[in-house]
């Protein structure tokens, strides 16, 4: 008679162990994580230009200044030497709800002195380890075959803090 329980005693011990791991939340954000350790270098900042889905060429800018891209944890972000200008822009950044849309509120000049915030909407393109791609610029998902539209692509490289 024991050794006919044990089988069924077995299973459902399987199945509650499966049923309460599934129900776990881990409350960490991976995306969050992957931002806020060490800093983001500037590697390349590539423009496209687009009429509709036609590509019309790009333009790479160069810069000597080393650019870099700090995100907190308690939200705060601030950009190194923003369009090569020896200068820190501070803002703050969060995440959008579908974690694709990264929202920055830097606010720099742009060439003609107004404002500007380069990453107030920007997509992230790639996220991983080593390297951040930001998208800004006319990045919408829905555009016509006579749309003219101006892509900006960042890319970045991850740093670490050293440690000394």
């Amino acid at each position: 008679m024991i050794k006919k329980m044990r089988y069924p005693l077995i299973a459902s011990l399987v199945v509650m162990c499966i049923l309460i791991n599934s129900c776990k939340r881990d409350n960490t954000d991976n995306i969050s994580t992957l931002l806020t350790t060490g800093y983001w270098q500037l590697g390349s900042l590539t423009q496209l230009d687009y009429i509709g889905d036609t590509q019309l060429g790009d333009t790479t800018y160069v810069c000597d200044t080393v650019q870099t891209f700090t995100f907190n944890k308690d939200g705060s972000c601030n950009f190194v030497n923003f369009a090569c200008a020896t200068n820190t822009a501070n803002g703050t950044w969060n995440l959008s709800d579908t974690r694709l849309f990264l929202n920055a509120n830097i606010t720099e000049p742009d060439s003609t002195g107004k404002p500007y915030q380069p990453f107030a909407n920007s997509r992230i393109a790639n996220l991983g380890e080593y390297s951040l791609v930001l998208e800004t610029g006319d990045i919408q998902n829905y555009y016509s075959t006579t749309d003219r539209r101006r892509i900006f692509r960042w890319g970045f490289v991850r740093r670490r803090t050293s440690t000394k």
